[in-house]
């Protein structure tokens, strides 16, 4: 009597029977695989036309609120140039000022690239995020976040590190393509230069969008010829900022940074790449995923 085990007729031992903390299991496990599913990966949702107009719309707004509001540094911005101008020497990649005369040199080759900065930068980035939503809405979401991330954390690139582009250095003879040609074009030059910063090169989000318009582009697109074009864009853009003396090479540089950052920020949020997720989104997946995470599994 009172013994924790019981002897059978064949003298083995019989397990003792189940405690109080055993009961306690699964409730506890069941409250345990609540908290894991908070940290399981988003599920895309279908986007809503209305919401992702009006945020795009917000977002810009608030992007070049910003950006315009960083207080003129321009001693510290040209000192950055300078900086930046030496350290280019020292790596033998200081060719700036050589592929922007030569390229200034032929009229229409420079005022049609004047003209590519001043437009395409804003009107192929919204091209490619119309063409996600139409046909790849599972992974519009993914991409749109990395857009946006990529160009929320420039802005800490031009409060913290103000710099003047190449045609504004005192002692280097750029050109200002836009002014000298009379074209419009950047928002930094001519009439236009009151209302827009003039010391925020750094990091360069032409590259920046450039490059995440080529990746999805080459990626997604099903022609060849579009995967070709959408490749070679970001180096064109290269050649455009570079030749009409809007930015060093290290600008572009910046620029890949910041959108390494946005895809690193989209992959932690999503536990993939934009490409990889699945074209459509289910209906009702992702309220099916919320279910089962806060329901235990079956055996």
């Amino acid at each position: 009597m009172g013994e924790a085990t019981v002897r059978t007729l064949e003298g083995r031992t019989a397990a003792p029977p189940p405690t109080e903390e055993r009961a306690d299991r699964p409730s506890a496990d069941r409250a345990g695989r609540r908290v894991l599913g908070l940290w399981k990966p988003r599920s895309p949702r279908r986007p809503r036309l209305w919401f992702e107009v009006l945020l795009i719309a917000v977002s810009y707004w608030t992007y070049s609120l910003v950006r315009n509001a960083v207080p003129t540094q321009r001693a510290a911005a040209m000192r950055n140039a300078d900086w930046i101008w030496r350290a280019e020497h020292s790596l033998h990649i200081a060719v700036e000022n050589t592929v922007n005369h030569a390229v200034d040199s032929v009229t229409w080759l420079i005022v049609g690239m004047n003209y590519y900065y001043a437009t395409l930068h804003f009107v192929l980035t919204i091209g490619v995020l119309v063409w996600l939503y139409r046909w790849h809405p599972g992974r519009y979401a993914a991409a749109r976040l990395a857009l946006f991330a990529t160009t929320g954390v420039a802005l800490l690139g031009y409060y913290l590190y103000p710099l003047a582009p190449p045609r504004l250095m005192s002692g280097v003879d750029f050109v200002d393509t836009v002014v000298v040609h009379h074209t419009w074009g950047s928002m930094a030059s001519g009439n236009l230069a009151n209302v827009s910063n003039q010391y925020a090169a750094m990091p360069s989000m032409h590259i920046g969008w450039s490059t995440w318009c080529g990746i999805t582009i080459a990626l997604l697109a099903r022609p060849v010829w579009a995967r070709v074009l959408g490749a070679l864009y970001p180096l064109a853009t290269l050649v455009v900022i570079v030749a009409t003396a809007n930015h060093f090479w290290l600008d572009a540089v910046g620029g890949l940074v910041c959108l390494s950052f946005g895809f690193g920020l989209s992959f932690g949020w999503y536990r993939s790449f934009p490409h990889r997720l699945a074209r459509h989104v289910a209906a009702g997946a992702p309220a099916a995923a919320e279910a089962s995470a806060g329901s235990p599994q079956a055996p």
